[in-house]
């Protein structure tokens, strides 16, 4: 990009990789601090945020790199983890089993 924002921002493509990347570290140190608090391990629900957050932007970035590995790499990576979302949120919604 020629012009002013690249004079202001002109790494600005590295900056959103570096972000997508910080997204992915960020989702295992919640799913540390958690395990450590309960004494067991477990993933917390903004584990799966962090990480649709981290690989739809790994995706983004992918297709401006015209990385094929990345792009194929990240675009599943989004499917696994809104299944998970969707999996979390269909148990968190649904009515509880009548008693016989």
């Amino acid at each position: 990009m020629n012009g002013w924002f690249s004079t202001w921002f002109p790494d600005t493509w590295v900056i959103l990789g570096l972000f997508a990347q910080l997204m992915f570290s960020l989702r295992f140190l919640i799913q540390w601090i958690q395990s450590e608090r309960k004494k067991e391990s477990v993933i917390p629900v903004a584990f799966w945020y962090f990480s649709i957050c981290g690989a739809f932007l790994l995706f983004i970035y992918g297709i401006h790199r015209r990385d094929p590995v990345i792009v194929l790499g990240a675009s599943f990576g989004c499917l696994v983890y809104l299944r998970n979302l969707v999996l979390i949120h269909r148990k968190k919604n649904k009515p509880p089993a009548a008693i016989s």
